[in-house]
């Protein structure tokens, strides 16, 4: 047994006679308090993580790990993103999507603001991001050794307008996503500047990845909604929150049922960061029909369809399996 694991067990074993719980400190401001797992099913078993960090995402569904990714990278992302915003590059399969209420864009005065690009995979210095060793090395703590890259995104978020709609709606991300099983796939989201309250960093509800996936909806907000931000229906609005305060190459890796969101921005400058989810090679596609996720479904492929003009026998799984990348190991089942 590693020293790691062999630490790992004592931990455990201590708190089975100590159950009195653990505190850590996943931002520098704010702390979460938990106890201990019964078993440890969202981490594998590897010499990467220290022990106090798997139980802090076992209980908590996510993982902030401080300067991870260089200066240096993250200006060639924002590099590539500011090409793609004036026009100077076409990326096949690229999604720009804009605010709906910002008329004022950030490099291009007379376009709206690109408020956030996806699925950058045919862009190979965006798509750079997702193979990065210092990422997959901890993506595999989570997944596996068979890693693929299966939703990329750059997110820019604008100065709010005055109508809130630079927030997004408190949401699970596995509502997007007809694979399984759901703790095989992880996120990992890099702040690409300084990223708090101020300019809309992430919150997250701890913990709320031992539940279920619940039911996603546009959310009824006065000043409109940005184009496919869903939200959970129903959530407590008493469960503790973390906000995530981050720097400049921070990552932050989180479990897809982890409810999230994140508030306005009411800076003057566009917050960026740059994420992409994960999926293992071994996980395989379900049927959504007849379940919550049976809305963003008819949606995805509403959009499909306008988009690119093809027929009604698209799936979603096909939506998905087009866009997803083998990144480290064998591509089995995706």
């Amino acid at each position: 047994m590693s020293r790691p694991l062999e630490r790992l067990r004592v931990i455990i074993n201590h708190l089975d006679r100590h159950p009195a719980g653990i505190r850590a400190a996943p931002t520098s401001a704010e702390t979460v308090s938990y106890g201990h797992p019964q078993r440890l099913r969202y981490t594998l078993d590897n010499d990467l993580l220290t022990p106090e960090q798997r139980l802090f995402y076992e209980e908590n569904g996510f993982l902030l790990i401080r300067n991870l990714v260089s200066k240096q990278d993250i200006d060639r992302f924002r590099g590539e993103f500011e090409r793609i915003c004036r026009q100077e590059i076409k990326v096949p399969g690229l999604v720009v999507m804009r605010d709906v209420a910002i008329a004022k864009s950030e490099f291009v005065p007379d376009q709206r603001a690109v408020s956030k690009v996806q699925d950058f995979q045919e862009d190979p210095e965006l798509f750079r991001y997702c193979s990065l060793p210092k990422i997959l090395k901890y993506v595999e703590c989570f997944i596996g050794p068979n890693i693929m890259a299966m939703h990329t995104m750059l997110i820019n978020k604008p100065p709010d307008a005055g109508k809130k709609t630079s927030r997004h709606p408190m949401h699970q991300d596995l509502h997007y996503f007809p694979f399984r099983p759901v703790d095989r796939i992880v996120c990992a989201w890099t702040a690409m500047e300084t990223v708090n309250r101020q300019n809309g960093c992430l919150v997250v509800l701890p913990g709320s990845h031992k539940g279920t996936l619940q039911e996603h909806d546009y959310p009824e907000w006065e000043g409109g909604v940005n184009k496919m931000y869903h939200g959970v229906r129903d959530y407590d609005p008493e469960h503790p929150r973390v906000h995530l305060e981050m720097e400049k190459g921070d990552t932050v890796f989180f479990h897809p049922l982890l409810i999230h969101g994140s508030g306005m921005n009411q800076t003057q400058g566009f917050r960026k960061a740059i994420s992409c989810h994960y999926a293992s090679g071994d996980c395989y596609y379900i049927d959504v029909k007849g379940t919550t996720q049976e809305n963003i479904e008819k949606e995805v492929k509403e959009i499909i369809v306008r988009r690119h003009a093809v027929g009604d026998e698209l799936t979603f799984k096909d939506t998905w399996a087009i866009r997803g990348r083998l990144v480290q190991g064998e591509r089995i089942s995706m």
